[in-house]
């Protein structure tokens, strides 16, 4: 079946997402278009394809132990120059952000693996572009504020275009008390834009 490449991400909601993936694109980041905003969880790993049924598994179990959180963006800050980011800062919510992806990439689960930095919840706004445009980033949005409620996380799979695509919802808590949601599947609309119950879907987890 070859292999995929996934990620698991957090959403930034309308009408942060777009406004903050617009912006990426003003600054010149290549990649903007294929990588609507988001908080990564699992960075991009790549599986064996015959291995999906056990990670969606894995996920509902790891959404159905989490409950909803507040997130809060404010400001800007930078990984230079131990890595090419400018990202808006997670100022509430990091702490569940952080327990949620040390569950995702638990030793016993199916995708396990290390992280070649320390785990830190962030919004990236710009990444790998000229250090001049890096700094217009850093300052235009450092007065940015943004806050909702998170209410599940989703697997993303990274097509051969480069663009990151939803696979399936995972809306955290139990349905009965007893088992695990299921995850909720992709639904496509006519245009073939990946979509769930009829919102604008990200398509993301990366920087």
């Amino acid at each position: 079946m070859g292999t995929v490449t996934l990620g698991v991400s957090i959403a930034v909601p309308e009408p942060y997402g777009s406004f903050l993936q617009k912006r990426r694109e003003s600054f010149g980041d290549p990649h903007a278009h294929g990588i609507p905003t988001h908080v990564t969880l699992l960075p991009p790993t790549e599986v064996d394809a015959s291995s999906l049924p056990a990670i969606e598994d894995h996920l509902a179990e790891v959404a159905a132990e989490g409950r909803p959180f507040r997130m809060r963006l404010s400001g800007t800050g930078t990984f230079r120059p131990l890595s090419p980011v400018v990202f808006v800062n997670v100022v509430e919510g990091s702490s569940s952000c952080a327990w949620l992806q040390k569950r995702v990439r638990d030793a016993s689960g199916p995708v396990a693996r290390e992280l070649q930095f320390p785990y830190h919840p962030h919004v990236t706004i710009a990444h790998g572009i000229p250090e001049e445009a890096m700094d217009r980033a850093f300052e235009e949005l450092a007065d940015y504020e943004a806050a909702w409620t998170i209410n599940g996380f989703a697997l993303y799979e990274q097509g051969a275009d480069g663009v990151w695509r939803l696979e399936r919802d995972f809306p955290f808590g139990r349905t009965d008390g007893e088992h695990p949601p299921p995850g909720v599947p992709r639904q496509t609309d006519q245009a073939g834009q990946t979509d769930q119950a009829g919102q604008a879907c990200p398509q993301a987890p990366s920087h």
